[in-house]
């Protein structure tokens, strides 16, 4: 037993042990589940991109663009009532009433579009283009308007007709009736218009002065419906 175990050999077996404990001590054990450790260099720039933090946007971020087009919209809106309102506060407010009831209503957009549907109308109306009509005309105006085209139809008389253009367009009476957006315009247009007998004799108007005509349609829309037409409800010559 002494020759395996002499004191040197002894001493360095201590010495080993003591140094193993050490060790242990230190490093710890691993059992292939803790997160490895990282290295000091990398700790320190956590904790500077920790400092460095700017709060993303986030969902401030996304409400912030919808806020920003709904005030666009709103001063859009508000300049644009101001322009044809012209002062007028019940028409204003009959506006501001129908772009509450329809977001998508636009003063300037239905002025675009009531001022073509005006030259559609007459044209279709002096060539007997009852399709054309029944696309812009509730029914009760159509019927009016198909019974005055099968009278000159019966009668054998042509209308040779040329839209001039616009002397004066504007915004008279705005509001909601119930669900229904009512919109009327007053149309100051010039035109050439003539009549014509079977024979070509003239029967009503003139072949080549310009005339003056005015007129006020009313325009109606339910601003519940899917559909984004609108449609001429009411029409009557002003003197």
């Amino acid at each position: 037993m002494g020759e395996f175990f002499d004191l040197p050999t002894l001493f360095f077996l201590v010495v080993a042990v003591v140094v193993l404990l050490r060790l242990r001590s230190v490093l710890g054990t691993r059992d292939g589940f803790e997160r490895p450790e990282r290295p000091e260099k990398d700790q320190k720039e956590s904790r500077d991109d920790a400092d460095n933090v700017v709060s993303l946007p986030g969902r401030e971020q996304a409400v912030r663009p919808a806020n920003l087009n709904e005030d666009k919209h709103r001063l859009k809106m508000e300049a644009e009532i101001e322009r044809y309102a012209k002062g007028d506060e019940a028409l204003a407010k009959g506006l501001s009433d129908i772009v509450a009831a329809d977001p998508s209503f636009s003063p300037k957009s239905f002025m675009d579009g009531a001022i073509s549907a005006y030259e559609m109308v007459v044209v279709a109306f002096a060539q007997g283009d009852r399709k054309t009509l029944k696309m812009i005309l509730d029914k009760s105006v159509y019927d009016d308007f198909e019974a005055a085209i099968k009278e000159r139809e019966t009668n054998k008389q042509t209308v040779d007709f040329t839209f001039v253009g616009f002397s004066d367009v504007k915004l008279k009476n705005a509001e909601m009736d119930g669900k229904n957006a009512m919109v009327t315009l007053e149309y100051g247009a010039q035109v050439v218009s003539a009549t014509k007998d079977e024979n070509g004799n003239l029967v009503d108007g003139h072949e080549e002065a310009v005339m003056d005509i005015a007129d006020e349609w009313t325009y109606q829309r339910s601003t519940k419906s899917r559909d984004p037409n609108w449609k001429l409800v009411s029409t009557s010559q002003l003197d």
